[in-house]
């Protein structure tokens, strides 16, 4: 995808959130980088301090965590459209406590913590969308532990096809096992039965 066409589509993502009366839009907008980044490559490492927000224009990336064994326990699988971070990482400068990985090559607008705070100054309406996206990530993560507790294995991928049908056939098996917190194994004999 062409770097304009990326910029478009963040432009259109928050003109649709704040409304088409937005100042200094395009001088925000040149505060990110765009970047094609090939599949299996990590964007953030526990660890490290994470330097970027991202837009996702194209593609799909993993937020997970390694277990005491080195298994991956993936608390999200996030599409384009949406943004990404290690939140408390990018905002206090201290390390990530997971990972950030593309599971398919992606299209990416990243902004840098000097130019998200110059994006937040020069458009004030932007902090709207920021607080959208620590909801979201908060929301998600937390709406997604709670449910799963309750839920059996089975109903938990009930809870996937019916609230985010198109991850079971964009993502691998292994990958879905681990976000709904199933062995791959059981996974697969399951969603055999559906």
């Amino acid at each position: 995808m062409h770097p304009l066409q990326m910029i478009d589509i963040l432009r259109q993502h928050i003109i649709g959130r704040l409304g088409t009366d937005i100042d200094n839009l395009d001088a925000v907008l040149h505060c990110f980088k765009p970047l094609k980044v090939d599949r299996n490559k990590f964007l953030v490492r526990e660890g490290e301090v994470c330097k970027y927000v991202y837009f996702i224009a194209k593609g799909c990336l993993q937020v997970f965590v390694y277990d005491h064994d080195m298994n991956e326990t993936t608390r999200d699988i996030v599409t384009e459209g949406t943004w990404c971070s290690e939140l408390i990482s990018f905002g206090s400068g201290k390390p990530a406590t997971e990972n950030i990985k593309t599971i398919e090559p992606c299209d990416l607008l990243a902004i840098d913590r000097q130019g998200f705070q110059k994006m937040m100054e020069t458009v004030p309406q932007f902090d709207k969308v920021y607080k959208q996206i620590l909801e979201t990530s908060y929301a998600n993560s937390v709406y997604r532990i709670n449910t799963f507790v309750a839920l059996s294995a089975l109903d938990r991928i009930k809870w996937l096809m019916e609230f985010r049908p198109k991850l079971m056939t964009r993502v691998s098996s292994k990958l879905i096992a681990s976000y709904l917190g199933i062995n791959k194994d059981v996974f697969s004999r399951l969603k055999a039965k559906l």
